[in-house]
């Protein structure tokens, strides 16, 4: 079983397969501002799509928080850069530091 939980006290948002963490985006808050540092998966489960999942629970809990986004991790840049129902969460002014 697959699920996505948001890990407050690590500052990461957390993909587990079967209870084990396979997966993670870390992060940190600036106001009303999540900043995604890095996305992981683990090997074992790279190219099973969890990633995308991930970063998309990730950017989900942001628009429902009302915050904006500052995508430094590139593979979050790239899903908002192939899914544009979620670049307003980046501001405008600043998409294209991010290449979006």
């Amino acid at each position: 079983m697959t699920e996505m939980k948001y890990n407050e006290q690590s500052s990461r948002y957390e993909a587990h397969v079967d209870g084990e963490t396979v997966g993670f985006i870390d992060y940190r808050r600036e106001g009303d501002t999540i900043v995604a540092i890095h996305t992981q998966i683990g090997e074992q489960h790279q190219g099973e799509g969890l990633g995308g999942k991930l970063v998309a629970n990730f950017l989900d809990d942001a628009r429902a928080s009302g915050l904006n986004v500052l995508p430094q991790c590139g593979y979050v840049a790239s899903v908002i850069s192939k899914n544009e129902q979620y670049i307003d969460l980046v501001p405008a002014e600043r998409r294209r530091d991010f290449g979006l």
